[in-house]
């Protein structure tokens, strides 16, 4: 490969990649993972379908006054812990750290779906998950999980603008997956 590392941590290296017609190209790559998953939680009630969100506080988000929060879905890193961990067992590990939730059913509905191809060599798996019982406590991520949310199906599109219009950014994986949940 015409790969070099220019800057490496425990979680994020930027890479210069060589190219044939002799431009480079930088770009981030996260040496301790395999995948993303992006996870669409689903609770289903007598009424109407409702969809879990995490409001965050991103540092790179707020650290360059793009809002003070950033609307998400549970999300993780394949791998980061366990390099033998599969992309199933991440998808678990995550909705139970993130919502205290267990699944009921996991559905994959797309594998290989790029964040940004010109700036990182990050893919994400995005899955839906019908939530089944809570039973564990949920992890605030080293204080970037602000609050969860419950939003009825009908609702979501309304709530999803009322963020943006308060100052608040979306997370592109956020609308990725509800892409996925709709439209499928």
């Amino acid at each position: 490969m015409n790969n070099e590392i220019l800057y490496s941590t425990k979680f994020l290296q930027l890479k210069n990649y060589k190219r044939e017609n002799g431009h480079n190209w930088v770009y981030a790559h996260r040496p301790n993972a395999k995948d993303i998953v992006i996870i669409v939680p689903i609770l289903k009630t007598n009424d109407e379908d409702k969809i879990l969100f995490l409001i965050t506080k991103r540092p790179p988000i707020y650290g360059e006054n793009k809002g003070e929060f950033c609307l998400e879905l549970p999300a993780g890193l394949v791998g980061d812990f366990n390099n033998n961990e599969n992309i199933e067992e991440a998808i678990k590990r995550e909705l139970k750290e993130e919502t205290g939730f267990l699944a009921n059913k996991i559905e994959i509905k797309t594998r290989k779906l790029a964040s940004s191809a010109g700036l990182t060599s990050e893919t994400s798996t995005i899955a839906l998950a019908h939530l089944g019982k809570q039973e564990a406590p949920q992890d605030d991520d080293g204080g970037i999980i602000i609050e969860r949310k419950f939003i009825k199906k009908s609702e979501v599109l309304n709530f999803i603008k009322e963020f943006e219009k308060q100052g608040n950014s979306i997370g592109a994986q956020t609308l990725s997956g509800l892409f996925y949940y709709f439209f499928e």
